[in-house]
C-alpha cells in the first residue's frame, strides 16, 4: 500500500526535447479531478496513475515576468490565463485542464503549492463552468454550511470549531459549487487541509491533524492537514453565512436580493476583475450567483469577539441547519 501522504507516481525517464530536468508525474484527487502534477502537493489526497483531468507541468513559460516594484502580472486571454507573483513564479492555464509553471529561481514545492491550490485552481475551476466562492466549507449530516467573509473574519476558525464539534470538512479557502442542476446546487469536495492562525489553532485543537511547516515568514497561517473530519463526497448546498463580529451569536436571513451582491463580492473570480470574466463567463457567473441566492438560504452569522466563544456560534449554526435551511 502506499502511504497516505506518498502518492503512486509516473515517469518514463525519457529526457525532455528543450532540455529541463524532468520531474516525477504524481496523481491526486481533489474538486472531483484526477490531477497529475510535477509539483509535490502533499496537500492532496493520493490517486492511482490514469487519465488526468489536469496536468500540472513545471517549464518555462514565455511571457513577461512581473517586476519586483509590480509584484504582479494577470493576463486573462479567451483560451489562456496568466497569473504570476514576482516572488513565487509565473502560472499559466490552458484549455482549462493544464498549469503550466515557472517558479521564481529559489522556490521550493510548498511555496508554489500555495497560490497554485488558492487562486490559480479556483480560476481553473472556475474556467471549468463551476461557481467558486472565497469560502469555508462543512458537512453536516446531509446538510452543509457555507462561510463567506471580509479578510479576518473566521471563515477557517468557524470552519475548525465545527469540525471540533463532530462535523466534516469539504474545502477551506476556495468552495467550488457543481450546478450543473441549478435548483440543488452541489458542493464539490477539495482536500483535507486547513488554515489557521496560531491563536486559532491554539484555541481549536483537531485532534491528530498534522501541522505543516511554514510556507513563508510572511504567511502567518499554518496549514492543518486532517487525518479524519473530512467529507469526500459531494454535498448538497444548504446555508451560506456571511461572517460578522459581533456582541453574542446570532443568525438573520438575508432575502434574494441582499444575498446576491454578497454572493457576486466574495465569488473568487470578481478579485480578478472584469477581465477575468470574458465573452459569454460574465453571462453564466451571473447565472449562477443568483441561482444560489434563489436556492441556499444566505444569513448574515454574527459571531462573538473571543476565540473561547466560538461555541455559541457552533451550537447557533447546528440548531440552524436541524432546523431546515431550505427556503420555503
Amino acid at each position: 500500500m502506499t502511504p497516505r501522504n506518498e502518492p503512486l507516481t509516473a515517469y518514463n525517464g525519457h529526457p525532455h526535447p528543450h532540455g529541463r530536468t524532468i520531474r516525477e508525474r504524481r496523481f491526486y484527487r481533489a474538486y472531483g479531478l484526477t490531477i497529475a502534477s510535477e509539483v509535490t502537493l502533499p496537500e492532496l489526497e493520493p490517486a492511482l496513475p490514469g487519465a488526468a483531468d489536469v496536468v500540472i507541468a513545471v517549464g518555462a513559460i514565455d511571457m513577461p515576468k512581473p517586476s519586483p516594484e509590480a509584484a504582479t502580472d494577470f493576463r486573462f486571454e479567451p483560451k489562456r490565463q496568466y497569473l504570476a507573483w514576482h516572488a513565487v513564479g509565473a502560472f499559466l492555464i490552458s484549455d482549462d485542464r493544464r498549469i503550466d509553471i515557472e517558479p521564481a529561481p529559489g522556490v521550493d514545492d510548498m511555496l508554489i503549492a500555495f497560490p497554485l491550490l488558492g487562486p490559480v485552481m479556483a480560476l481553473l475551476l472556475h474556467r471549468r463552468g463551476l461557481l467558486v466562492l472565497h469560502a469555508s466549507a462543512i458537512a453536516a449530516a446531509g446538510t452543509s454550511a457555507i462561510f463567506m467573509g471580509d479578510k479576518g473574519a473566521g471563515k477557517s476558525t468557524t470552519a475548525s470549531a465545527m469540525i471540533r464539534a463532530g462535523h466534516q470538512l469539504l474545502t477551506d479557502d476556495v468552495v467550488a459549487l457543481d450546478l450543473a442542476n441549478p435548483s440543488e446546487p452541489m458542493i464539490v469536495p477539495g482536500f483535507p487541509q486547513i488554515k489557521l492562525a496560531a491563536d486559532a489553532a491554539a484555541a481549536i485543537s483537531l485532534g491528530e491533524a498534522d501541522v505543516r511547516p511554514q510556507v513563508h515568514p510572511a504567511i502567518d497561517k499554518m496549514q492543518h492537514r486532517l487525518n479524519g473530519g473530512f467529507s469526500g463526497d459531494k454535498v448538497p448546498a444548504t446555508r451560506i453565512y456571511i461572517l460578522e463580529r459581533g456582541e453574542k451569536a446570532d443568525i438573520t436571513p438575508l432575502p434574494a436580493i441582499s444575498a446576491l451582491p454578497a454572493i457576486i463580492k466574495f465569488s473568487y473570480v470578481t478579485r480578478f476583475g472584469r477581465a477575468a470574466l470574458p465573452n459569454d463567463f460574465a453571462a453564466m457567473h451571473l447565472r449562477q450567483c443568483s441561482a444560489i441566492a434563489n436556492h441556499i438560504g444566505v444569513c448574515r452569522l454574527e459571531v462573538p469577539t473571543g476565540l473561547g466563544r466560538i461555541g455559541e456560534a457552533v451550537d447557533l449554526i447546528e440548531r440552524d441547519l436541524a432546523a431546515g435551511s431550505r427556503r420555503p
